[in-house]
């Protein structure tokens, strides 16, 4: 039993040294194998690389036989530019010193003529001396008196000049301007077609029988206190019979005392108490009247957007007149004419009808506020928010400011025009007589004038000159003076044409 065993120990170990060797043996064969089989791939990579080497190597020479090409066109090309730059550089150059030299030469060709111009500057002065010199022997007069008269001479001929030009230029204009102004205002008034009557603002007031003036009067005279202190106007109680006389510088005031003293009448109730009440009603009365006044003018005239205020401002002049024209008539009909106008000029319509509607609305409060009725009447429309071209024009329609616009010519025209109608206005004798006396007189204040005539109600003034003393040219600027001064010094509607008449006569006898 220990025998088998220790055979088959044996034979174990033995196949165990077998199998090593064995192992040993086969793992020699394989190793060897992949040896050969790694040199064998390293060899081919190797002639791989070699053959790519070879490739690249062909490549990089052919690239830098390229690259070497190509530098030596680029340098080619380099050395031709800058072979035509150095060339035009010094073409450049030899123009510039073509050009230096030329401006040398002319630097001193002027030189020289600039020596021969002082020197004949030189002969000239001295050659003018002496002319100068000899003609002051020659005429026995000085520098300074030969400079006087001729520029007298000149001085008169340029006058005359300009006075010829001046006539030519005022009669081809005034030829123009009268017929579109003519046709103008004549479109303008016709179609203002509407009816003003001349109105005065009564004072008077007629009673039915002359005992009613004591009891107007009153127990020692309480009614007529008490009425002239309520109303703010003085009562006059004279001999004229069956009337009484309302005088106060207020329109208004008075209108509202004489409808007051009416109804007064007509009740028959006249005391303290009475006259207060009665006062009070018709004071709302006039108030609405002014009211609805300022409306119908403002909607006749289509003027919109107005302040209450300026309504009620408005209405006042219902009850205020100038120069026997009633003011709130002779606003509607400004602004009529002045809206036509400025359509037919193209100028801003609602700025000359607004303006035109509103340029006398100081004269409603001139009692109460002094200064000219055009710059207190503008003062009131800028406050109560009318635009700086409406409130313009209307503090220069009489001149109070230098007129800017044309909307202001315009308002300004058509204040002469309501003004100046025949029938508009009228005026006393006597100061119908002064105006014609003083223009008249401005007349013939200048030199050469014979005689002069105020003719078609002081609208025109006929001068007569000394026919020996002015002559033809000389009339146009007196023509000029004399309006100039008539407008310096009078105040009057409309326009005065000055007419200057020089008149030859040639007398000889036959014997």
């Amino acid at each position: 039993m220990s025998s088998e065993l220790l055979w088959a120990v044996l034979f174990l170990m033995i196949g165990l040294a077998t199998g090593a060797a064995l192992g040993t043996f086969w793992l020699r064969i394989n190793t060897n194998n992949r040896i050969v089989n790694r040199e064998t791939r390293a060899r081919l990579l190797l002639e791989e690389a070699r053959s790519q080497q070879k490739e690249i190597l062909l490549q990089a020479k052919d690239e830098a036989l390229r690259i070497r090409n190509e530098a030596e066109v680029e340098l080619k090309e380099s050395r031709l530019e800058l072979k035509k730059q150095e060339e035009r550089l010094q073409r450049k150059e030899e123009t510039l010193d073509r050009k230096i030299e030329g401006l040398e030469r002319r630097e001193r060709q002027t030189h020289h003529r600039e020596r021969q111009t002082e020197h004949l500057y030189q002969e000239a002065e001295q050659m003018r001396t002496r002319q100068v010199q000899e003609l002051e022997r020659i005429s026995a007069l000085s520098q300074e008196e030969a400079r006087e008269c001729i520029l007298a001479k000149v001085e008169h001929e340029a006058r005359d000049d300009a006075a010829r030009r001046i006539r030519a230029i005022e009669q081809a204009t005034r030829e123009e301007a009268e017929k579109t102004a003519r046709k103008i205002i004549g479109l303008a008034i016709q179609r203002c077609a509407s009816e003003y009557v001349s109105e005065m603002t009564v004072s008077t007031v007629n009673l039915p029988s002359e005992e009613l003036k004591g009891r107007i009067i009153g127990r020692e005279g309480r009614n007529i206190r008490a009425f002239e202190q309520i109303t703010g106007v003085d009562i006059i109680v004279d001999d004229t019979p069956e009337a009484v006389t309302l005088s106060c510088h207020d329109p208004v005031r008075r209108e509202v005392a004489r409808v007051a003293l009416i109804k007064l009448l007509k009740d028959g109730r006249i005391h303290p108490a009475r006259i207060e009440e009665v006062t009070l009603k018709t004071q709302h009365e006039i108030d609405q009247i002014m009211r609805e006044e300022g409306e119908q003018v403002a909607y006749e005239a289509n003027v919109q957007g107005l302040h209450p205020d300026l309504i009620k401002l408005l209405g006042r002049l219902k009850y205020r007149s100038s120069y026997g024209q009633n003011v709130l008539q002779h606003s509607l009909e400004c602004s009529l004419l002045a809206a036509h106008m400025a359509a037919e000029l193209g100028a801003n319509i609602n700025v000359c009808k607004t303006a035109a509607l509103l340029h006398d609305i100081g004269k409603a409060v001139d009692h109460e506020v002094q200064g000219p009725h055009a710059l207190v009447g503008a003062d009131i429309v800028r406050r109560l928010g009318r635009s700086a071209a409406i409130v313009h024009a209307i503090a220069a329609h009489h001149d109070d400011e230098e007129p800017q616009t044309v909307e202001a010519f315009l308002v300004q025209a058509a204040d002469a025009i309501s003004g100046g109608r025949p029938g508009a206005r009228r005026e006393t004798l006597d100061l119908y007589i002064k105006r014609l006396e003083a223009l008249e007189s401005i007349a013939t204040s200048f030199q050469g004038v014979q005689r002069a005539f105020a003719v078609q109600a002081g609208r025109e003034v006929r001068v007569m000159v000394q026919p020996d003393t002015l002559d033809d040219l000389a009339t146009i600027h007196l023509s000029h003076m004399v309006a100039k001064k008539i407008e310096e010094n009078l105040q009057y509607p409309g326009q005065i044409k000055v007419t200057i008449i020089r008149e030859t006569r040639a007398v000889d006898y036959a014997r």
